[in-house]
């Protein structure tokens, strides 16, 4: 299998996290040309990332490829054997990707302090506290065990991490549910993502210094 990834995409470390998981051969390369280019539009017409190249199928958004992979691949699955629990980790993935990393996206105009709008940074500090505290609670109803490692998990924890990162150098001090704290330290236990954060969270601050930002290597509440 080919992976079109870029380094600092929260998509495509949601992606690395299940091939792993799953133990499953991958090569990646980024999009020939750039995202967007003309020559990658011609390999993937969507032009997002990532990408899957599996035999004769191309196929993008990250969560369709996760789906695709656990149906392939269901030797180490990563949806629950139960009809609610099955619901429950998909719920958890549509929240993390329309409510959750929304939240965090409001922030990345303004990642580059000589960009800072102050009014913008208490909107965008709003709806992720607003997220995390919503992400509290669903955690505290779940009854999903915390020893295995479902789909729901992959994009969640990522944007976790960024919004960790941002905390204190986009964004004020957030306001951490102690659920929440507590399902970040579970889901590092599992090798996977402890693995790929390893070699993604340079990544991450990369970005950060391109942007212009300064911020220290402390990713989330201590």
């Amino acid at each position: 299998m080919l992976i079109y990834a870029s380094d600092h995409s929260l998509y495509c470390a949601k992606l690395r996290i299940l091939l792993q998981h799953k133990k499953l051969s991958f090569s990646e390369v980024p999009p020939p040309g750039g995202a967007g280019s003309p020559t990658y539009l011609a390999l993937v017409p969507s032009g997002n990332i990532p990408a899957l190249v599996d035999e004769n199928l191309t196929m993008t958004d990250s969560e369709a490829i996760a789906e695709y992979l656990e149906e392939k691949y269901p030797e180490i699955p990563m949806l629950p054997d139960t009809l609610v629990g099955r619901a429950r980790s998909r719920e958890r993935s549509r929240f993390s990707d329309t409510r959750l990393e929304p939240a965090l996206r409001l922030t990345f105009p303004y990642v580059d302090p000589e960009m800072r709008d102050a009014a913008a940074i208490s909107i965008a500090n709003t709806q992720i506290n607003l997220r995390l505290h919503g992400l509290g609670i669903m955690l505290q109803q779940s009854d999903l065990p915390r020893d295995r490692l479902w789909m729901g998990d992959l994009g969640t924890i990522v944007t976790l991490e960024w919004i960790a990162l941002f905390e204190g150098a986009v964004v004020p001090k957030l306001e951490w549910p102690e659920a929440v704290q507590i399902y970040r330290s579970d889901m590092l236990k599992h090798q996977a993502v402890a693995r790929v954060l390893a070699t993604y969270r340079p990544a991450m601050l990369h970005y950060m210094r391109e942007k212009g930002a300064h911020s220290s290597e402390r990713l989330g509440p201590q």
